[in-house]
């Protein structure tokens, strides 16, 4: 796991978080009706879409769009840093003029013709996050009572997080539930961190685990250092539920 976090990644965050809602989220939403994209290899993008099983994804600091038609398969790129969100859209067939909302934090469409700053190692960093949350969380539902019930694993637009929700309790599975991802960063914590929050108000336990106003976090340097970072965010995820299913 790239341990190296430095000024760049909030800018580089920001300007993947932009063509997460109004490139990826926009086509996937036409196509399916559905906001979620998933964590792919490289980054993040959209499920198979459009008649010949497409897929328009972020792998590092390239945006690539790949199908697999009945006549056979192909794939194309262009590199995102330089771009402007108008050649991007175009690339993708997107319509930036349609109406579009992922909810409350959808960040603006801005300036589609400004050319767009994205600095590689960053952008490697936030898709190498996403795996480590993703394969943790596929862990955490592998050991998951069956009562648990887990969503599935989404990259959600708006917050640009991927996250699951479970149930804790078995007796009101619908109502006490709780939200597990990781985020590349946002507003409330710039660094990359993974999260715990519950539903409910209950914060069981040791008070120094519920950090934070919704509930748990762990920073991307506690993650990192680890040698099995995959386990490190499997062993939080998994400390949080059983507080809550305890």
């Amino acid at each position: 796991m790239d341990h190296e976090l430095d000024e760049r990644h909030d800018a580089t965050r920001q300007a993947l978080h932009r063509i997460a809602n109004h490139v990826l989220a926009r086509a996937e939403h036409a196509a399916t009706g559905q906001l979620g994209l998933r964590a792919t290899p490289g980054g993040f993008g959209t499920t198979t879409i459009r008649p010949d099983r497409e897929r328009i994804r972020i792998s590092g600091g390239t945006l690539v769009r790949e199908a697999a038609a009945a006549g056979g398969t192909w794939t194309r790129s262009i590199e995102i840093d330089g771009s402007t969100l108008a050649e991007l859209a175009a690339f993708a067939d997107v319509d930036l003029a349609a109406e579009f909302w992922a909810g409350d934090a959808t960040p603006p469409v801005g300036d589609i013709d400004e050319p767009i700053i994205v600095h590689l190692s960053s952008a490697r960093l936030i898709g190498g996050w996403y795996a480590v949350v993703t394969e943790a969380l596929d862990r955490l539902v592998h050991t998951a009572p069956a009562f648990s019930a887990p969503s599935l694993v989404q990259l959600w637009p708006e917050h640009f997080d991927a996250a699951l929700d479970m149930a804790f309790d078995a007796g009101a599975p619908t109502e006490r539930r709780v939200n597990i991802g990781g985020s590349p960063g946002d507003g409330f914590h710039t660094a990359p961190y993974l999260y715990v929050g519950p539903w409910t108000p209950e914060r069981p336990g040791d008070p120094a685990f519920w950090n934070a106003p919704f509930g748990a976090v762990l920073g991307y340097d506690d993650v990192a250092a680890s040698p099995d970072p995959v386990e490190a965010a499997h062993v939080f995820f998994r400390s949080g539920f059983e507080r809550l299913a305890g």
